[in-house]
C-alpha cells in the first residue's frame, strides 16, 4: 500500500546496537573533557583562518507532530569551526526514551553553522539537511526520509577547551513523510570540547 512501509522493522535487533553507539559518544566526549592539554609555541597572529573541531553530546527533549508524542533522546555532533565564525556542525540524534507502542526516531544530518563571541559566551545559527529514521507503532513499519532542519543555540566557553552547551533549539521538517509532512522541535543541552 504504502511505499515506506515496504522495509520490515527489524528495531527490536537494531535499537540496542544504536543505544550502544551513542553510551560510546557520550563515553569519547567524557574521556575528552579529562585530557591534558599541551602546551608549546604561540600561535601565530596570522591565523585568522584556522579552524576548531570540537566534538560532544548533548541530552534532547522533543516534540513529535506525528501522534503528538513528547520523547527524550541523546545525540552526538562535530563542530568544525574557523575563526571567520562560518564553519559546519555534523549530528546524529537518537530519540529513544520515553516511547508509546514502540515508536522513535533518529536523525543524521550536516551542514553549514555560523557563530559569534561576546566574551564567554558563543550564540550559533545553523541550517542541515540530512535523513531521518522512523519506527511505526508496534514495528510494523520503519520508514526512511528526508529532515531539513533549522536551529541555533548558546555555548558558554568554560576553559580554553571545554564549552557548554547550554540551550540546543532545532525545528525539524520531514517534508516526505507517509501520512504528510511532519515536523518536529526540541532543546538539547550537553558539553562540547575541543579536539583541535
Amino acid at each position: 500500500m504504502l511505499h515506506d512501509f515496504a522495509k520490515r522493522s527489524s528495531g527490536n535487533r537494531r535499537r540496542p546496537t544504536r543505544v550502544r553507539l551513542a553510551i560510546a559518544v557520550v563515553l569519547f566526549t567524557l574521556c575528552l573533557c579529562f585530557a591534558g592539554t599541551a602546551h608549546g609555541q604561540v600561535t601565530p597572529a596570522g591565523d585568522a583562518g584556522k579552524a576548531f573541531i570540537s566534538a560532544g553530546g548533548a541530552a534532547s527533549g522533543y516534540y513529535l507532530q506525528y501522534g503528538a508524542l513528547k520523547m527524550a533522546g541523546v545525540s552526538g555532533f562535530v563542530d568544525a569551526d574557523t575563526r571567520r565564525r562560518v564553519g559546519f556542525e555534523a549530528e546524529g540524534r537518537w530519540l529513544e526514551f520515553n516511547q508509546t507502542a514502540n515508536v522513535h526516531a533518529e536523525t543524521y544530518s550536516v551542514g553549514p553553522r555560523y557563530h559569534m563571541n561576546f566574551g564567554a559566551f558563543q550564540p550559533y545559527a545553523k541550517g542541515m539537511i540530512g535523513l531521518g529514521e522512523f519506527n511505526f507503532p508496534y514495528n510494523l513499519a520503519h520508514g526512511h526520509y528526508v529532515v531539513v532542519t533549522a536551529g541555533g543555540g548558546l555555548d558558554y566557553h568554560l576553559t580554553h577547551r571545554i564549552f557548554i552547551r547550554v540551550a540546543d533549539v532545532e525545528y525539524q521538517y520531514w517534508p516526505q513523510f507517509t501520512f504528510g509532512a511532519m515536523s518536529s522541535i526540541g532543546v538539547s543541552s550537553g558539553i562540547r570540547v575541543r579536539v583541535f
